[in-house]
Formats: structure tokens, sequence, C-alpha cells
């Protein structure tokens, strides 16, 4: 028994050893299986797969928005192929155990055709993972069946082509962890829909519904996220309304994306420590408010976005607490104040964007500290001072850009500084000294922007090949162009205007750039000439050149066979004689503007640019008819040349035409009626030829006209009301001709006029008339001078001559009247021109300030007195009322003219004393009251001291300086007579005797004792001193000089 107990337990260790070798061997088996013994995918889902493949063909272009991420696209489906293992197959995942197929990443795949609700994709029930992003669907409805894929974690079907409404089976996918629907053409998401997916969709952490329109959602919805809820991207949705605050506070939120949402109001909280956000990006809100100091808390902030939106404040010291940044982007917002020292302290920083902000003072040295830096931009802000020099630490920077500021100083040299850097613009600052030396060494630099600066200095040789693009113009460079131009093979774009560049330049200089696009060389001291009369070389991807000013004696050879230039500007130069034939085919389809202005040609045979819509062909010698351009010109001008003949026409084909000045030549005959029908016509100048018959009759309804000017021709009979048409006239300028008429009272109701000029016509009768309230309420110059008008002067309309009246400076953006025009070669200013007698000379400006106001009503036959309603327009600059038979006194009221700087009342009927109150007027430097019936002293004081006598003479009752006719004393028998009614002191004429007995007496003592003295030096000094005194006075008080009309 007791053996039998031994035995026992030895059986069991036996037992025990036989089952560890067992489990060991199936163990064993089990990790040395081969591949060939793992599961294979079924049948039906291998089928599946093949069947969802043969629906699409392949596209590349399919693929294209994979550009934008870190996938690179390819056909992953080419690997499939029937009676393979489809869990081999490329994006196809299987379960290890079962084979089934579990996950499907077709994303960046170039597939294109649709996803019908019958597609074989339905029938892979085990899916977990689908990602089909990045592909071409045809725009086909979002089948409501993908609410079948019960075990789905994660969908992905961004910028796919789907369509239609998203269905609300998507919500049935409890399992969903990321859902991915961006950038497709869905319907707009109704709120219940989305309700649905926040409410049933638990175990979501990452939802990015980018591009879907929700406008009818009430943000509200996402109040009810999931607190393990991680990312949030719903940019470009048309969110509307206040986004609810509590989602900032998400203990997991690491992702929150709101971008271009204008109308989604909300504020930054008050952060805290707990906060783990890593990406906050709300680019393009309407976020307000200012940046809260407790964004310091978020320590784990890598990318800041708050650009674009309306945020203000200074930028927090707290902000560099924020150590793990990587990028802080704030441009174009409402910050305002100092750059923060502590922004050095954020030293993972790759990218600062702080530009079009209000920011001020110096940039802080501590961005020297930046080491990561490969991004910064703080242009359009009012920083000043100088550029500190720790910025050349910054050895990983790519872009640098502080341009439109007020910095001053030279830049930075430092021989090693910048060694990366890609984009250097510091254009528009206050930048002087030369270039330094690192510019010229840095083997990576593309683009250089200085422009618009002080900075001096030669250009020296320039060896790095990667340049693309040279801005420096407005600068003030010297010398020659460095001949190492020529080697930037790699350059598009050269613009050196407006420098004091030197030196004769062979066009054979840039003969190598073949990729040159651009080139300006304007306004320089160089001369250009070609080296021979041909050329072996052209530049096939020239589209701009621009040689204004540049002593060019012909046309550049090297333009010859030129097929895509667009704009060529040769104005101011030394072309003479006609344009060469070979020209004709220049740029003959792509050609858009042309100006050849202020040279020397003379003929014009055509004008064969078929697309042309700038054309300038002003102040030359062209002699001839005048030619037609092309049917799409929009601004054509050939003023001041000596054209003759009639105007053809064909001129009613310009059906694109804005601007057409044909100012300044010898034209002649009628103006075709047409003229005032073309529909886009702005500016129509036909000044100073020789014209005759009626103004066109015919203004069509819808008159786009802003500026009419036919001054200076032999044009007659009434005015056409259809004129009122035109209700965007701003410029009427009918001076210099025969048009008999009475006054057009009606001119009046057109709302935007500013200048009228009706001198030197036949214009006669009274000017008051039917009047409404508003007329000429915007007028700012009102010339009628030189007619036969009658009557008194229209005080109705004085009155209503508001732009005269409390005119301020900041009321117009503009310096000048003008017209903007707008197209593809950018936004361009024409000011419109007007004659005008301004302070006593006749003038021709060929620009009219927009604070200018003037009335010209002189050489009339206007009677009675001037109205003191003319006082009210205290912003009048001039007034001219002279040679008429206007009466009365001058009204006091003209004092407050206080912005008056010529006054011309001359040649009138005028009587009365001069009203002190016009010394007040002390920008007055022309006045001309001659030949009236003034009388009594001239004012004295202030201007009055500067005008001469021609200001006064012909009032013989006028005495007083300048004059020489001094104003004598009143006889002291008629002043006691005058006073002595009114006084309470009985003062009769006996005192008065004995007054003059003493003196005689006195004088008669006085006289005898100089005549036995000799006249003592006491005597001299008492009486001749003061006499002498007086004249040196009088020439030294009115010494100065004015001018009269």
């Amino acid at each position: 028994m007791n053996q039998n107990t031994k035995c026992l337990p030895m059986f069991y260790q036996l037992l025990c050893l036989l089952l560890f070798c067992l489990n060991f061997r199936v163990t064993l088996s089990s990790s040395l299986l081969s591949p060939s013994d793992a599961p294979l995918c079924s049948y039906h889902e291998a089928s599946a797969l093949m069947q969802f493949k043969s629906s699409f063909f392949i596209n590349k272009i399919a693929s294209e928005g994979c550009k934008d991420t870190i996938t690179q696209s390819y056909p992953k489906t080419d690997s499939w192929k029937e009676g393979t293992d489809c869990c081999s197959w490329d994006g196809v995942t299987c379960d290890n155990k079962t084979g089934q197929v579990i996950g499907l990443d077709l994303s960046c795949s170039c597939l294109s055709g649709a996803i019908p609700s019958n597609s074989s994709l339905f029938h892979l029930p085990h899916l977990q993972e689908l990602n089909l992003a990045h592909n071409d669907f045809n725009d086909s409805k979002m089948p409501s069946e993908f609410g079948r894929f019960t075990s789905l974690v994660l969908l992905n079907l961004t910028d796919s082509l789907l369509s239609g409404q998203i269905p609300p089976q998507i919500s049935h996918l409890s399992k969903l962890v990321s859902l991915d629907l961006s950038w497709n053409d869905y319907e707009a998401l109704d709120e219940n829909t989305l309700e649905g997916l926040v409410r049933n969709l638990t175990e979501v952490r990452q939802l990015f519904l980018d591009g879907i329109d929700l406008s009818f959602v009430n943000p509200k919805v996402l109040m009810n996220l999931s607190s393990s809820f991680s990312s949030l991207s719903l940019i470009g949705c048309n969110l509307q309304g206040k986004f609810p605050e509590n989602i900032f506070h998400l203990p997991n939120l690491k992702s929150l994306n709101l971008a271009a949402n204008s109308e989604l109001n909300l504020y930054l909280p008050k952060f805290n420590r707990s906060n783990h956000i890593e990406l906050l990006d709300l680019r393009g809100t309407s976020l307000s408010g200012s940046l809260p100091d407790s964004i310091g808390n978020l320590r784990s902030l890598k990318y800041l976005y708050l650009s674009g939106t309306s945020f203000s404040g200074i930028l927090p010291n707290s902000i560099g607490n924020l150590v793990s940044l990587k990028q802080l982007r704030l441009a174009a917002t409402s910050l305002f104040g100092g750059l923060p020292y502590s922004i050095g302290n954020l030293v993972s920083l790759e990218g600062l964007l702080l530009n079009e902000c209000n920011l001020t003072g110096i940039i802080p040295r501590s961005l020297g500290n930046l080491s990561q830096l490969n991004l910064l931009d703080l242009s359009m802000n009012q920083f000043s001072g100088e550029i500190p020099s720790s910025l050349t630490n910054l050895a990983q920077l790519e872009y640098l850009g502080i341009a439109r500021n007020q910095l001053e100083g030279p830049i930075p040299d430092e021989v090693t500084a910048f060694p990366n850097l890609k984009v250097l613009d510091l254009s528009s600052n206050y930048l002087n000294g030369t270039f330094p030396s690192w510019l010229y060494t840095i083997s990576s630099l593309k683009a250089i922007h200085l422009e618009d600066n002080q900075l001096s200095g030669h250009i020296k040789q320039l060896h790095c090949k990667s340049l693309e693009v040279i801005y420096l113009w407005n600068n003030k460079l010297k010398g020659s162009i460095p001949s190492s131009i020529s080697q930037l093979v790699n350059l598009y774009w050269l613009d050196l205007s407006s420098n004091n560049l030197s030196g004769l330049v062979q066009f054979d200089l840039f003969s190598n750039l073949q990729n040159l696009q651009h080139l300006d060389l304007s306004n320089n001291h160089l001369s250009l000439k070609s080296n021979s009369t041909t050329t072996d070389y052209t530049l096939p991807n020239l589209l701009h050149l621009f040689l204004t000013s540049c002593n060019v004696i012909e046309f550049p050879q090297f333009l010859r066979g030129s097929q895509k230039l667009i704009d060529l500007e040769l104005s101011n130069n030394r072309i003479y004689g006609k344009i060469p034939k070979w020209m004709w085919d220049v740029g003959k389809d792509s050609l858009r503007y042309l100006n050849l202005s202020q040279n020397s040609v003379t003929e014009i045979e055509q004008l064969p640019w078929r697309n042309i819509e700038i054309l300038d062909l002003s102040s030359n010698l062209i002699q001839g008819n005048l030619p037609i351009p092309p049917s799409k010109t929009s601004i054509f001008s050939i003023s001041n040349n000596s054209l003759s003949g009639e105007i053809s026409d064909l001129i009613c084909n310009l059906s694109s035409v804005e601007i057409l000045d044909l100012s300044r030549n010898n034209l002649s005959g009628i103006i075709p009626q047409c003229l005032g029908n073309l529909s886009k016509i702005s500016m129509l100048n036909l000044q100073m030829n020789e014209f005759y018959g009626t103004i066109p009759l015919t203004f069509a309804e819808g008159c786009q006209l802003k500026n009419l000017n036919l001054n200076g021709n032999q044009l007659e009979g009434p005015l056409s009301r259809s004129i009122m048409n035109c209700t965007s006239m701003e410029v009427l300028d009918l001076g210099n001709n025969k048009i008999n008429d009475t006054f057009p009272h009606w001119l009046g109701s057109l709302p935007q006029l500013q200048v009228l000029v009706l001198k030197s016509n036949q214009l006669h009768g009274s000017i008051q008339g039917n009047m409404q309230k508003n007329s000429f309420s915007k007028l700012h110059i009102f010339d009628l001078s030189s007619n036969g008008f009658t009557g008194s002067l229209p005080t109705q309309y004085i009155i209503n001559f508001m732009a005269m009246m409390n005119l301020r400076k900041n009321e117009s953006l503009k310096s000048y009247m003008g017209y903007e025009q707008d197209s593809d070669h950018g936004s361009a200013f024409y000011t419109y021109s007007i004659h005008l007698e301004e302070k006593g000379q006749e003038r021709e400006l060929q620009k009219i300030f927009t604070m200018l106001t003037s009335i010209d009503l002189s050489n009339n036959q206007f009677q009675g007195e001037i109205p003191e309603v003319i006082g009210r327009l205290n912003s009048l600059e001039g007034l001219n009322l002279s040679h008429n038979n206007l009466s009365g006194h001058i009204p006091p009221s003209v004092g407050n003219l206080t912005s008056l700087e010529w006054l011309d009342l001359s040649s009138n009927k005028l009587v009365g004393k001069i009203p002190e109150k016009l010394v007040d007027l002390t920008f007055l430097s022309v006045l001309n009251l001659s030949e009236n019936q003034l009388e009594g002293q001239i004012p004295q004081g202030k201007q009055f001291n500067t005008f001469e006598n021609n200001s006064y003479e012909g009032n013989e009752g006028l005495c007083g300086l300048p004059l020489s006719k001094v104003c004598s004393n009143h006889d002291p028998r008629q002043l006691l007579k005058e006073e002595g009614s009114n006084s309470s002191i009985s003062f009769g004429w006996k005192v008065v005797l004995m007054g003059y007995g003493c003196g005689l007496m006195f004088g008669m003592v006085v006289g005898y004792v100089v005549f036995q003295t000799g006249k003592p030096k006491w005597f001299v000094a008492l009486v001749e001193g003061p006499k002498h005194g007086r004249r040196k006075k009088s020439r030294n008080g009115f010494g100065g000089r004015g001018r009269r009309v």
C-alpha cells in the first residue's frame, strides 16, 4: 500500500510532462505554419472585389486631389488578379483568423465611375475600415447601403465626387470612430440628420464634414458631442450663429478646425492647463474679442490659425509660453500694439504670419532666437526703426517678408546670413544704403522684392542662377545693368524701372533669358539699342515689355515673331516714322496693351492687333484720316496729333470702348450720332478740333458717360435733353463753341454732376427757371462765363451748391477726378481735364483736383446785388463775377468764404466800402475789385498787405495803401456839428477859437527860438525823428507786392 502510494505522484508527473510536450508541439506547429496554410479570403468576397474593380476605369485625373496630401496616387486595383488570394491584393486587409475582408483602402487609386446602390461593394459585410477618398465617382448619389456596414470603425469618402443627400442610415453605424465625408457635392445637410449623427454615433472620436452645407443647422446641435471627442473639422460649411463654447473645453479635444465660416460667431474662452488641444484653426470666421492671456495655458498647442478674423487687441506676453507651437498665423486681423519680446521663446516655431495687422513699434531682436523658423511674414504693418541684425541668425528661413512697413536704415549685412532663403520681400519701406553682401551669395534665392525703397549704389554681378524674380523699381540705384543678368537663365520677371541707372544697353543682353516673361526698364537714364538691324534670337515667352523713357529709336528686333506678347509700352522715346510691317505680326492675336505715345510716329497704315484692348497713340506726328481700332478696344487715345478729315461711321463698331480720346487734332465734320449710343463709353473727349453741327441729338437710355468734353469746336444749336439719360455724368465741358440756347436748368437733375463748363458760347436769358430740390447739389465747378445771360444772379442754385459747403479733404479717397478702369492688366486711372480760368489765368487743367471748387459767371449781363447766401459756400476757392452790371454793396458774408484763393468782382457797379471782414480771407492770393464805384479806406492787414494798386484802380472813392491817395481827415467843424448834437457836454465854437489862439502863440514863440538858435538838436529829435520813423514804417509795412487778375 505504501508502494502504490509512492507510485501515484510519479504517474502524475509523467502525465503532466506528456501534456506539456503535446501543448509545445501544437504551439510550435502553429508558429511555424506557412503562409499557404493561412485562411484564404472567401470566393464570394474575392468575386465581389473583382466585380467592384470592373465597374471603374483608371483615370489619373480622378485622383488629382492627392497632390495636396502626402499620399501618392496610383491604381491599386492593378494588383488584383483572379485566382489569387484577395488578402494579398493592394489595399485589401483580411482577418488573420477567418480570412474575411475587414479593410479596404482604395484612396488615391485613380478610380473613375459610379457607385450604384447594387454595387458589389456592399457584399463585403465584415468591413471595419473603408477608405475611398480622392477618386471620381461621377457625382453619383451616396447610396444608403453604406448603412449596412455595421462593423465599420472608419469611413473615409472625402473628395470623391459623391452627390445627393447624406443618407440618414449613416447614423446607424454605431461602431464608427472616424467619419470623413468632406469635399463632395452633397445637398445641404438638415439639422435632423446632423443631430442623428451626433446622438447615435457615440463612439465617434473624429468627425470631418468639410465643404458640406450646414447653413440650416444650428451650431447648438454640436453641444452633445461625446466627452471623448478628439477631432472636429467643419471647414467651409456656411455655419451661422453662435458656436457653443463648451466644445473648446472637451477634455480630449486635440483638433478643432472651423475655418471659412464667415458668419459663425465665436470668441476664445478662458483656457486652463487641462486643455490638450494641438490644432486650433478659426481662419475666416467671425471671431471677435481679443486673444486671452490664458492662451498661454495651451502648452500642447502646435498650430494656431486665426487669420482673416475680426479679433483685436494686443498679442499677450503669455504667447511665449506655447513652446510646442510650430505655426502661428494671425494675418489680416485687427491686432495692434507691439510684438512682445516673449515671441522669441517659441523655439519650435516654423511659421510666423502676422502680416496685414496694425502692429507698431520696433521688431524685437528676440525673433533671432527662432532657429527653426522657415517662414516669417510681418508685411503690411506699421513697424518702424531698423531691421534687427539678429534676424541673420535664422539659418532655416526660406521666406522673409517685411514689406509695406515704415522701416528705415540699411539692410543687415552678415556674409553667412540666410543660407536657405528663397524669397526676400522688404519692398515699400524707407530702407537705404546698398545691397547686403549675402544677397549676391545665396544659391537658393528665387525672388528678390526690394522695390519702392531708397536703396542706392550699384547693382553688382548676380551669380545666383536659381533667381526667377527681381523687383527693384523705384529706388535710387545707379550705374549700369550688370552683365551677369544674361546668365540668369531661370529669370522670368525683371523690373528695374524708376531708378537712376545709366549707360548703353544692348538688347543682346537678354538673349539668353528664354524664360523671360516680364521686362521693365522704364524711367531710368538708359539708352537701349540693337546691335544690328536684324537679330537671330527671340524671347519666345515674353508677355510684358515696358521701355518708357529709354531713348529707344526703333522697335526692338527681338520682338520679331513674338506670338505671346500681351503688353508693349514704348512711350516717351525717339521712335520716328512708320510702324514697321514686321510689327504687324507681333502679338497679332495676343497683344492687349500698346502704348506708343510721346514719340514721333508719322503714319498708321493699319491696326492689325485683333484683340487689342488699350491703344495709346497720343502725342505723335500722325497725319491723315482717323484709324479705326478693332472692335474689342476699350481705351483708344490718339489725341494731340495732326489727324484731319471726318470721323468714319466705322467708329460705331467700337462696342467695347470705354474711353475715346480724339482731342487736339484737326478733325472736322459732324460728330457721328452713334457716339451717344455706345453702351459702355464712359469718357468721350473731342475737344480742340473743328467739329461743327449739333451735339449728338440722342444719348441712349442706360448711357454710361461720366465725362463729355467737346470744348473748343464749332458746335451749335440747342442741347439735347436726352443727355439726362447719362445719369453717371460727372464732368460736362461744352465751352468755347457756338451753342445758342437758354440755360439748360434740367442738367441739375444729373445726380453725379460735379463740373459744368458752358463758357464762351451764345447762351442767353435768365438763369432763374424750373429747379428741382437737389439741382446741382454735387457741383464743384460752375463756369458760365462769356455768354449773354441776364437777370439777377442764380440765388436758388447757389443755395443748392452743397458740395461747395463744408467740403472736407477726407471725403474723397482720390486726389483727382477721373475714371478707374479694371482689366486683366490691372487697375488704371485716367484723369479728367477741363479749360478753366484760375487766378486770372486761362488754363487747361490736365488733372482736376477733387477739392477744387470755383464759380465763374464773368462776362455776362447779370444785374442786381450779390446775394448774401454766397457766404454759405465756405469751401469755395475761386469766385469770378467780373464784367457784369452788378450793383449794391459787397456783402460782408463774402468774408465767410475762408477757403477763397481768388476773387474777381471787377468791372461792375458796386458801391460802398470794402468789408473789413475780407481781411480774414487768409488764403486769398488774387484780388480784383477794379472798375467799380467803391469808396472809403482799403482794409489793411494779412493778405491785403500783398495786393497792388491795380487790384483797386478805377474806384475814385477808395483811399489808403497801396493807393497813393491818402485818406483825408474830416473838417473839424463838420465833425463837431455831427457829434455835438449827441454830446452831453457844452462845447462851443469859442472854446475852439481859444485853442487855435494858444496854438498860434506857441508856434510863433518856437519859430523865434529856432530862428535865433539855429535848429537845436532836441527840437530836431522831437519833430523830425518821428516823421522819418513813420515813413520807414510805411514802406516796410506795405512793401510786399501782391497779384491782381
